[in-house]
């Protein structure tokens, strides 16, 4: 059986002395999309963040593909490791500009047929190359950000929560064009969202953090199932403060 391709050990933060996180483990298969579903405040970002050292997190914790994170050279981590944020940022120029962002930090060039190839896996004309980044729609930028990331050629993607800006036509492609990409790549993704019908459309597994821990677990199947008493479940009708110990 292949190893997992994060794996999350007894994983613990604090900031400013205050616990985010606390012995925090779980794991995400290669080719799988697993989501970290909770409310706002729960840890989700700040866990995510620590898979690609954005927060350094303590040695022995994370482990991708059996290594250590915090061992790795970190802009090879990086490039392994691609990650969409909620707000778009894309840098002044053209998009052919922003999608060739990656490689040019380590002075690669992309020909144009490249630039192409990466915005069709984001779902994107060719068209859109010239085009200035400060023109597109919330969703096309969502795109582009997908597509940047996707220039390195990571083996997993990070998205914290990508939709969350988008109207629900928006949030449908993009969910539509991570299913392909898992698909056609077999990229692995860790989705962070606070949306259960999200995670019911795109999910493997899910996990609920809520304060810090996890505190439920499977499929979306079997969580979100017809009279479930599953925590997502409570989570999902609204219901979960009643619940929180």
């Amino acid at each position: 059986m292949p190893s997992p391709r994060f794996d999350i050990t007894h994983f613990s933060l604090s900031r400013h002395g205050v616990p985010v996180l606390a012995d925090v483990s779980f794991y995400v298969d290669p080719g799988e999309i697993v989501c970290l579903l909770g409310p706002s405040g729960g840890g989700k970002s700040s866990l995510l963040r620590c898979l690609n050292r954005l927060t350094e997190p303590p040695p022995q914790t994370i482990f991708l593909d059996d290594q250590d994170v915090t061992e790795m050279d970190v802009l090879a981590l990086r490039r392994r490791v691609g990650m969409v944020f909620q707000q778009v940022a894309l840098f002044p120029g053209t998009v052919a500009d922003n999608v060739a962002y990656g490689p040019g930090l380590q002075a690669e060039s992309l020909p144009p047929e490249e630039v192409s190839r990466l915005l069709a896996l984001a779902d994107l004309s060719a068209e859109l190359a010239g085009r200035d980044s400060q023109e597109l729609s919330g969703g096309q930028a969502q795109r582009v950000a997908l597509a940047r990331a996707l220039a390195t050629g990571p083996a997993a993607m990070l998205l914290d929560e990508p939709t969350s800006a988008l109207d629900p036509a928006a949030t449908r492609n993009v969910e539509s064009t991570m299913l392909k990409l898992r698909q056609s790549l077999g990229l692995t993704v860790l989705w962070v969202t606070h949306a259960p019908e999200q995670a019911r459309r795109v999910a493997d597994r899910v996990y609920l953090l809520v304060d810090g821990r996890i505190v439920d677990e499977g499929t979306p199947e079997h969580l979100f199932r017809p009279g479930s008493q599953h925590l997502t479940a409570v989570f999902a009708a609204g219901e979960l403060g009643e619940h929180e110990s």
